[in-house]
């Protein structure tokens, strides 16, 4: 799959444990791109060349995500997660860093932020993945077909034997339901994420996200603690309902964004004006 042009890709060690694959294009202060569960840098393929024009643009593969290594010990769960993201700022020694998160990225856009008050300048925290009641809440939401699957996993033996005959067609079904107009989720893109689910160890991971539910809903603790100026910005066709977009907003006390004709998958779905806020906030 191509990348930006003059984008470099390589690996990052964070730790024993921990190594990301990420993607550097741009120049200008640093930004951030953190993606959601279940895809990987090139989610942010239109996204991110917009934003190197104004930006150093550092996309990442979250641990056990795209082509990062995968710890099988790990809880895959947002301390995890978070821990992860700051090691890869403190490594480079980023400073003045914008970062821009969608769905469980724009979560954890937040609680690093709250962590890393001196090396944060800005957060724009898309369709933050902070709502969950229930394992899978969020993506269950999606449409009927998304409901059965996810909650199935609960199970041992039906989620096993939906792991094994995951393919293309039943992940673009789940991943249609997080889109205004599903014809939006480009067919080589799904073929990638489809392609790289077939890693040792790669569903597995993906489920342990999902069964870290709750971590997700207690990161909104952290969100007071954000110093930095924040930019809320749901999708009209978004996951979350319009009480919950309310309580996130409120904890932030900021402003927030919503984008028309746009579901939760928004850096696929509206590039441009998500640029547009960015490179004009």
């Amino acid at each position: 799959m191509p990348t930006p042009p003059h984008a470099e890709t390589a690996r990052l060690k964070i730790s024993e444990a921990i190594t990301l694959r990420y993607e550097k294009s741009g120049h200008g202060a640093p930004l951030l791109l953190l993606h959601t569960i279940r895809t990987q840098i090139e989610y942010f393929r239109e996204l991110a060349p917009l934003l190197a024009q104004g930006y150093t643009v550092y996309a990442i593969d979250l641990p056990g995500h795209g082509h990062s290594p995968i710890d099988r010990r790990a809880p895959f769960d947002e301390p995890y997660f978070r821990e992860a993201v700051i090691g890869f700022i403190e490594k480079l020694d980023l400073n003045g860093v914008t970062i821009i998160g969608e769905s469980i990225g724009g979560a954890l856009a937040l609680t690093v932020a709250a962590a890393l008050p001196q090396r944060i300048a800005r957060v724009f925290a898309i369709n933050p993945y902070d709502y969950d009641i229930r394992y899978g809440d969020g993506i269950r939401r999606g449409n009927t077909f998304a409901n059965v699957i996810i909650g199935s996993l609960q199970v041992p033996v039906l989620g096993a034997v939906n792991a094994a005959l995951e393919n293309e067609m039943v992940l673009g079904k789940i991943m249609g339901g997080g889109f205004h107009d599903r014809r939006k989720l480009p067919p080589d893109l799904l073929a990638e994420f489809a392609r790289v689910a077939r890693r040792p160890g790669y569903k597995q991971a993906a489920r342990k996200v999902l069964a870290g539910w709750r971590s997700w809903g207690e990161a909104r603790d952290l969100y007071p603690h954000v110093s930095a100026p924040v930019t809320l910005i749901y999708g009209d066709s978004d996951w979350s309902r319009p009480d919950e977009r309310e309580r996130t907003r409120a904890l932030l006390n900021t402003r927030m964004i919503t984008l028309e004709d746009t579901g939760h998958f928004s850096a696929l779905e509206n590039p441009p004006e998500l640029a547009h806020i960015v490179l004009g906030g």
